[in-house]
């Protein structure tokens, strides 16, 4: 009878009908992409697995089995709000970001340098640092949490924020439509399933990269390496070179 349904269907298949189906691959490919490398990845996988098994009972009639499934898809939808609210809240806020007009500095390689600049200086000093370079999905919630500055950036600025033993050393400074909006700021750890070996900072700088688009600067304290966080991964080992085209390819 299903498989009768499904042939009837193929044959009245139009146009319209292969672009709806086109555009929710889309749509599903999209958030599979915005998840993946998250601990919300596997729990989407279950839940396609959870589906076939679903299509897999309807076709071979297993009516225990289908009676359980129905059951515990009847409470799906607030399943699926409770166990991707984050990345919910994500999906709206870049959304969001998109329809507002993208604020581009007039000497985006003047910023750059600075920012490369004070970072090569303060690896060479072996100076701890976080630096979160805002970009479409806005940091507003935690620049009002903390201290304001909106300060010009530059490499002096910036060296004078992370002087060891000052108030404003430990944290991050976040930088927002080519100025330095805040310092001081605290950003919360990825989930523990994700954690990897690595200081305060890394962790901050994976959290903060996974709850938004921007890119974020580690200078370790007992290494002196550089590294950068994008998208929830971490790139260590960065030289000036590797540092400045990394920041190149991200547009900043």
């Amino acid at each position: 009878m299903i498989i009768e349904n499904i042939i009837n269907a193929f044959a009245k298949f139009t146009p319209k009908d292969i672009l709806d189906i086109f555009l929710i691959f889309l749509l599903i490919y999209y958030l599979l992409l915005l998840i993946k490398g998250t601990r919300s990845y596997q729990m989407a996988l279950g839940l396609m697995l959870i589906g076939f098994c679903a299509l897999i009972t309807e076709l071979l009639n297993l009516t225990a089995f289908a009676f359980i499934l129905n059951k515990f898809l009847t409470y799906l939808i607030i399943a699926i709000i409770i166990l991707f609210q984050g990345e919910l809240r994500k999906i709206l806020a870049e959304i969001g970001s998109k329809l507002k007009t993208k604020f581009i500095p007039t000497d985006i390689s003047y910023i750059r340098d600075e920012i490369v600049n004070a970072v090569v200086a303060l690896s060479l000093g072996k100076i701890g640092a976080l630096i979160a370079i805002e970009r479409e999905i806005k940091l507003k919630s935690y620049i009002d949490k903390h201290i304001r500055l909106d300060a010009l950036i530059s490499k002096d600025m910036l060296l004078t924020i992370f002087t060891p033993n000052t108030p404003l050393h430990d944290g991050a400074v976040i930088i927002s439509e080519g100025r330095i909006a805040a310092a001081n700021c605290f950003f919360p750890y990825p989930p523990l399933l994700e954690l990897t070996p690595a200081g305060g900072r890394h962790l901050a700088a994976i959290g903060i990269s996974q709850e938004s688009d921007c890119i974020t600067i580690v200078v370790s304290e007992q290494t002196g390496k550089i590294s950068l966080a994008a998208k929830g991964e971490l790139i260590r080992g960065l030289d000036r070179e590797g540092l400045k085209n990394r920041l190149k390819f991200f547009k900043i």
